[in-house]
């Protein structure tokens, strides 16, 4: 099912926003966080327990990935490894502002004299929560059969960037790097169009760039699959209580938080996959990341209004992650004069990882060839 504003009217694990969130700041996670925080008060008074660290025994590790500097080497070997006849992989590193280290990868499209396919675009590839940009490559080199240079970052936290595994001390830094890397791409890629793509919460950090009239003064167009634009506690008094817990145990991990059975794909080899990717955290969400994440989505209902940039929304019917009802808000609030939206009925939430992806993934570049 579509719309378009021109015109057209067994292993179940997720790494998803809403479920975790929901699960996150029930009225259960409540009570067990009421009692750690007793006894954080007690450690917190007792004269005698100066220098003790109070951790959670729910706290998940990667034997394989265990830190970032792991999780880099993982990712720079991908890149390496992943180089063919028709795309040039490249890696780079660059500082955020704050000092971390963020990685970024580009697949550019390698010229053969038999076909005249040429440079038309570049796009940049904004992951979901808990995974990485080196998950959409064969998304990417599809883009580059149709003459888009791609270019993928991982947000902090993420892949092979700097900071605890799917730990976002604020969503804000994300959205920073983000746009300090278009300028980057932008300056080296004058005079070709620039669209930006985002799935689940990197679609929220996408569409919340997009907001900056600088940014979406030189972007000609975001694709968004799955949006987390409508995530919500199960109790409106945890909107009070979730920012001071946040701040007093930003990093402990609730494992209420971890909901099994919620399928994120029809495709179990890509489940598969997913969930055995050492890149991947499969660990209960913890605390600062989401309340993080209900502040994005906060922000980004009062402010749909304000988004003109040209936008494609692509959401599955079926989706128990992110809401596609919030994806129809988004798509009717919005103020761009070109948008569109494509509903699919029965997928999931990672869409571009379900048994229908490369038909999706045609539609994706219908939309980008339209506007080249």
């Amino acid at each position: 099912m579509g719309m378009d504003g021109r015109g057209e009217a067994a292993l179940l694990l997720t790494s998803g926003a809403s479920g975790r969130i929901r699960a996150l700041f029930s009225l259960r996670a409540l009570r067990a966080l009421v009692a750690l925080l007793n006894a954080v008060v007690l450690v917190l008074l007792s004269p005698f327990r100066k220098g003790t660290v109070l951790t959670s025994p729910l706290a998940w590790k990667s034997p394989a990935a265990s830190t970032s500097t792991g999780r880099r080497a993982l990712a720079i070997r991908r890149v390496l490894e992943d180089s063919d006849a028709d795309t040039l992989r490249e890696y780079r590193l660059f500082p955020s502002s704050r000092g971390d280290i963020i990685f970024t990868h580009s697949w550019i499209p390698i010229p053969h004299h038999n076909t005249n396919t040429s440079l038309r675009g570049i796009v940049l590839l904004m992951h979901g929560l808990n995974e990485h940009s080196g998950r959409y490559s064969p998304f990417a080199k599809q883009l580059n059969a149709n003459g888009f240079k791609v270019y993928g970052m991982d947000w902090v936290g993420h892949g092979g960037s700097d900071g605890l595994h799917a730990y976002v001390h604020s969503i804000d830094d994300a959205v920073s790097d983000m746009k300090m890397f278009l300028e980057k791409i932008l300056n080296e890629n004058p005079g070709l169009p620039c669209f930006c793509f985002g799935h689940s919460t990197g679609a929220a950090i996408t569409l919340k760039a997009m907001l900056d009239p600088k940014i979406e003064a030189r972007i000609a167009g975001a694709v968004v699959t799955s949006p987390a634009v409508g995530v919500a506690p199960s109790h409106p008094i945890l909107l009070v209580l979730a920012p001071i817990a946040s701040i007093l145990l930003p990093k402990y991990q609730c494992s209420s938080a971890y909901k099994k059975g919620l399928p994120v794909s029809r495709d179990p080899e890509a489940l598969i996959a997913k969930y055995s990717d050492p890149l991947v955290c499969t660990g209960s969400l913890r605390v600062r990341t989401g309340h993080e994440i209900l502040k994005i989505t906060s922000y980004l209902q009062q402010n749909m209004r304000k988004l003109r940039v040209p936008l494609f929304v692509l959401h599955g019917t079926a989706d128990t992650v992110t809401d596609p009802v919030a994806s129809q808000k988004l798509y009717v609030e919005a103020s761009s004069t070109d948008k569109t939206i494509k509903l699919y009925d029965g997928y999931l939430h990672d869409l571009l990882f379900e048994p229908e992806r490369d038909a999706i993934t045609q539609d994706i570049i219908q939309w980008l060839n339209s506007r080249v």
